[in-house]
């Protein structure tokens, strides 16, 4: 579609090529669009859109808005270096982010954006996780009345922690000074240090400990501990993510612990999701972001863990956004369900702002529910949702670059890829493994298991019922549109054909 790559024009001519980044000050992390070009470059192979990705991740890392001390990314940066942030952390923004370091360790192996996810989930799992399993909304950015006044140092402050010989080092490389850079007190960042400094940095890890334990005695801002079903989803999604492509059955855990909470907590016993928890009670009739966040998190789990119950609840929390939320004159989404309070107009959101429209996340929702069920219903109402709003992306790319990656999942060709075996079985890990390690945004894996399980698989996709073991070893079917090539039943083969 042309309308894709005007978008990647758009974002190529307001890339910042010093920084990273796209646009003036502030400057917004924005990760869907880095989302949207780690799929370009996947599909059209430009090697412009992934140095955009590349170089935004790592200026963001370096600078200020990302806490070295403690990890995660604050909400924005009041200048182009991502030196000064807003000192808020914001649960949306974390997740987001932790998706799109993910995503580019999967397409380029920089062990640098596998540490700052992995740093990102040591933040949310420490300081962020209820003891329940649901997350914790966000932190504030002052503390006693001063914005970031939590967060920076003196020179004097990181030697009486480290000591002088060690402090010294820590500063220099932190670029901690006298003079400060901030009001007089300085943000630990890494902008001007060099490569060499950057592996120094990650050496310093029991220094760094010692300045957490110090910081954790000062007052800390405000945790706003609500509970909200819509970025919930979007944590577990990425921890679901993380889990897979990391192997890490700590993030897994976490993700289906809070998908859990969610669903005991926030989900009706109608089935209606609400919006929002805190100190015991549930409220408020979930908006359309609500079901789109947490059909992600589904199909992300799905495909982590291949238990069937959250292909399921995929399902179910679909047709929920479809009863509640669709304009079945007009097409797309409506932001208030039909059981809220009866508006005059009901608004429907598309602006891809500090998280993705439900419009836009939810035609790659339905997209992949399409491969992973074999269903062509889901692919002509997302075909739906590009036709109402076509229109208005087409002449305003800004703030609409996850409709566009929507665009692009509903133009590109589907692969499936089915694997077929018990799960404890050697081979089949391995052919897992081999999966998840390859970049492939516009590929589903769905999880033909010799378990009872698969019935209500089969009964979710009957296209599978036929894709078995051959001759009693794990097979893997590499299929479009479950049109699929002769069956491969070695590591060796699978690897040849991806």
């Amino acid at each position: 579609m042309e309308v894709i790559g005007d978008g990647f024009t758009y974002l190529k001519h307001n890339f910042d090529r010093q920084f990273g980044g796209f646009g003036a000050v502030p400057k917004f992390p924005a990760p869907h669009n880095l989302l949207f070009l780690l799929r370009y470059w996947k599909q059209s192979k430009s090697e412009a859109a992934l140095d955009m990705v590349t170089e935004t991740l790592e200026h963001m890392y370096r600078g200020g808005i990302y806490d070295h001390i403690g990890f995660g990314f604050s909400r924005y940066s009041m200048d182009e270096k991502w030196l000064v942030p807003h000192f808020e952390k914001m649960l949306y923004d974390n997740a987001l982010l932790a998706i799109a370091y993910l995503e580019c360790y999967q397409a380029t192996q920089t062990p640098l954006m596998r540490k700052v996810a992995e740093e990102i989930f040591t933040y949310i799992l420490r300081d962020m996780t209820s003891d329940r399993g649901g997350f914790y909304s966000a932190e504030d950015a002052d503390s006693e009345g001063v914005e970031g006044k939590f967060y920076v140092w003196t020179p004097d402050e990181v030697k009486n922690v480290l000591g002088e010989t060690e402090g010294k080092k820590f500063c220099m490389l932190y670029d901690i000074t006298e003079a400060g850079n901030f009001e007089g007190k300085s943000i630990p960042n890494l902008i001007n240090a060099d490569q060499d400094e950057l592996e120094q940095a990650s050496g310093m890890e029991s220094l760094r400990s010692m300045l957490l334990d110090a910081r954790e005695k000062r007052v800390h801002p405000h945790k706003d501990d609500k509970i909200l079903t819509s970025w919930n989803g979007l944590m577990i999604a990425a921890l679901a993510i993380g889990g897979r492509i990391l192997r890490n059955e700590e993030y897994t855990k976490a993700a289906e612990k809070a998908y859990e909470f969610i669903i005991k907590n926030l989900q009706r016993e109608d089935g209606r999701l609400l919006a929002r928890y805190r100190n015991g009670e549930a409220g408020i009739p979930g908006y359309a972001n609500d079901y789109a966040f947490m059909i992600w998190a589904c199909i992300e789990l799905y495909e982590t863990t291949y238990k069937v119950e959250y292909l399921r609840k995929a399902v179910e929390l679909n047709d929920g956004l479809i009863e509640y939320f669709w304009d079945d004159e007009n097409g797309g989404l409506f932001l208030y369900g039909k059981d809220g309070e009866q508006l005059i107009l009901r608004p429907k959101e598309i602006y891809d702002g500090a998280v993705p429209s439900a419009n836009s996340q939810t035609i790659i929702n339905l997209i992949r529910l399409a491969r992973l069920l074999g269903q062509e219903s889901y692919v002509k109402r997302a075909g739906s949702i590009l036709e109402t709003f076509g229109n208005i992306i087409s002449n305003q790319y800004m703030g609409h670059i996850h409709f566009l990656s929507g665009a692009m999942y509903l133009g590109s060709p589907s692969q499936e890829i089915i694997i077929a075996g018990p799960r404890s079985d050697e081979t089949v890990n391995k052919m897992i493994d081999e999966v998840n390690r390859h970049y492939s945004p516009f590929t589903i894996v769905i999880f033909n298991s010799t378990d009872e399980e698969n019935e209500e698989l089969e009964q979710l996709n009957p296209l599978i019922k036929d894709k078995k073991m051959i001759d009693g070893r794990p097979a893997a079917y590499i299929c479009q549109n479950f049109s699929c090539k002769l069956p491969v039943t070695t590591v060796t083969e699978l690897i040849e054909h991806l």
